[in-house]
């Protein structure tokens, strides 16, 4: 049972999204970019930054208010989460292990919608494995010499600063002597790559970073040296519930879809939704889309409670990250040849469905984590 603020937040970010997001999201999935206008509009309402705190710009709101607006938004239009990055990757290690000096210069200016922020783990020949990575920050000083690249960076193109996390301590093995750093994107030696061209989710640009000799100050040393691998842990656990709930709200819309569209319908001389096989695939979908509901709030409300939450976060990107590409599959089916065209969303959900399950923990990691959880390591 929500909660009288929770339903007005989730009543305010529906009719953002139905009446501002839906309009364009056909535009943005050609274009791969969202209009000015439109992401100042999200910025003025607050939805950016929820769970930012009041005292470095944002609305003070809990985990799972930024849940609610998270589902309504990619019930519309699944790349429009990455306009709410702050609420997750790009604020979340800020929030959680950032310094005060930190905090007031990258987290307001994220708040405030100066700066966009992201955040970089993945490299070409590091996904899964965090230990693999290659990146180097070697101490010079009073800064650290950056070299390496990263790939696959939500934001990447758009990104003032991203949170890096190097190896600072070569002789360390496996996930020991990684360390976070805050680097912006306009000092010497940080470049971006082309962006790239993906199936899906194309309003949420991805590209490479190359860092070439960049000079980090000791000052956007996040956390302490060696502390990188639990801050990128603990931002990914709750950046879990982020990306659960994109292919929960990917699901909703498209069972909302596949409900319209078979009320109009009509076959054999009556709407299909009088079949007994629509029927029977409607309450299948609306059921399995339910669990996922309950298993991404709770998780939410774990965190908001300050309990251990990992568990509940894998298990819900687990579910939810296979929940989308199923019920997308069987809304499209039901569309028919209407489905597989662009003049219907689907085709787009369709798509956009494909990458909950791969980014931010492969199904497969989620479950080793799991696994970890319930048997031990």
């Amino acid at each position: 049972m929500l909660s009288k603020k929770h339903e007005l937040i989730r009543k305010l970010a529906k009719e953002f999204a139905e009446n501002e997001l839906a309009p364009f999201a056909a535009q943005v999935d050609e274009t791969g970019e969202y209009p000015k206008e439109l992401v100042e509009k999200v910025i003025r309402a607050g939805f950016h930054a929820i769970t930012i705190p009041k005292e470095y710009g944002g609305c003070g709101g809990d985990t799972l208010s930024s849940t609610i607006v998270t589902e309504e938004f990619t019930k519309v239009d699944a790349s429009s989460s990455s306009l709410l990055m702050p609420n997750s990757l790009s604020g979340g290690a800020l929030m959680m292990f950032g310094n005060e000096d930190q905090k007031q210069k990258y987290l307001r200016a994220m708040a405030e919608g100066t700066k966009v922020g992201a955040f970089a783990v993945t490299e070409p020949g590091a996904g899964s494995d965090t230990s693999a990575i290659s990146t180097t920050a070697e101490k010079d000083g009073d800064t650290y010499i950056l070299n390496g690249r990263k790939c696959f960076i939500t934001q990447g193109p758009n990104c003032d600063f991203v949170t890096v996390f190097a190896k600072t301590d070569l002789n360390a093995k496996g996930v020991k002597g990684i360390s976070a750093f805050i680097v912006e994107s306009g000092w010497e030696g940080f470049s971006i790559g082309a962006i790239e061209k993906k199936m899906g989710m194309h309003g949420s640009p991805t590209c490479d970073l190359i860092f070439e000799n960049v000079r980090v100050p000791k000052e956007n040393l996040l956390g302490g040296e060696g502390q990188g691998f639990k801050i990128c842990m603990k931002t990914l656990d709750s950046g879990r519930i982020t990306v659960a709930t994109q292919g929960l709200g990917i699901a909703q819309g498209a069972l909302d879809e596949a409900v319209k569209y078979v009320k109009e319908r009509v076959q054999f001389g009556k709407p299909i939704a009088r079949l007994q096989n629509t029927q029977f695939e409607i309450a299948d979908m609306a059921t399995k889309v339910e669990c996922g509901r309950q298993l991404v709030y709770h998780a939410a409300e774990l965190k908001d409670a300050g309990q251990p939450y990992s568990l509940n976060a894998a298990m819900a990107k687990y579910y939810c990250g296979d929940l989308c590409n199923d019920i997308t599959y069987r809304a499209l089916q039901l569309h028919g040849g209407y489905g597989y065209m662009k003049d219907y969303p689907i085709e787009r959900m369709y798509r956009d469905a494909r990458l909950v399950a791969i980014y931010e923990g492969t199904s497969e990691i989620q479950r080793v984590v799991i696994a970890n959880h319930i048997i031990g390591k």
